[in-house]
């Protein structure tokens, strides 16, 4: 299980070649990568906010009750896998104008490969602070987004020049979607706080 996580973040080229060689299912993605890196910052995003609280660095931290937590937790989880499917079904309508485009299977595949650096970036909700975690998050993004240009020609099997376009707009969209997660987040977890301060 995970076993294809410190290849993509060491050596990503020769851990694209890797993958692409062992032409596996989306079920099997799901089950020994997804589903597992996907439950980090769920995880991690239920401890700190139960125990240590929102913060914006100054002032009093703002905890969330464990039903409200574990309710938001279970609804960002699946968004999270929900979003995985989503990225991949993008990249293979974008990658259609090409003369070989790689398969619907493929592409959910690559998405969820190319998600690990975001998944592993929700360590740092251990200790919610808001500008941490916005941190981490761009971090995670751009290491994803470096991910995405390396695996578009040695996982896709589309020309470097050619994948630029496919990168971009993948970027773009993945941006769009990450935007609609921290929303959601932000909803979520706020949904438990304004019940804890009485403001609902």
């Amino acid at each position: 299980m995970l076993t294809h996580v410190w290849g993509l973040m060491a050596h990503p080229n020769r851990e694209w070649k890797q993958i692409q060689s062992e032409r596996e299912t989306i079920t099997h993605l799901y089950a020994h990568h997804v589903l597992g890196l996907a439950a980090i910052p769920v995880i991690c995003a239920f401890i700190g906010t139960t125990q240590v609280g929102w913060s914006l660095g100054e002032g009093h931290a703002i905890k969330l009750k464990l039903d409200d937590a574990l309710y938001a937790g279970i609804v960002f989880y699946l968004t999270i896998l929900a979003a995985v499917g989503f990225m991949g079904s993008v990249i293979h309508w974008m990658a259609k104008r090409y003369a070989r485009p790689p398969s619907r299977r493929r592409c959910i595949i690559f998405a969820g490969y190319v998600a690990t650096p975001m998944f592993l970036s929700g360590l740092v909700a251990l200790y919610p602070l808001i500008w941490l975690c916005l941190l981490a998050g761009i971090i995670g993004l751009c290491y994803s987004a470096y991910l995405l240009y390396l695996g578009i020609p040695n996982f896709l099997g589309i020309d470097r020049k050619e994948g630029f376009i496919v990168t971009g707009s993948t970027l773009a969209v993945g941006v769009l979607v990450l935007e609609v997660l921290l929303g959601a987040t932000v909803l979520l977890w706020g949904y438990g706080a304004r019940l804890l301060l009485g403001t609902y």
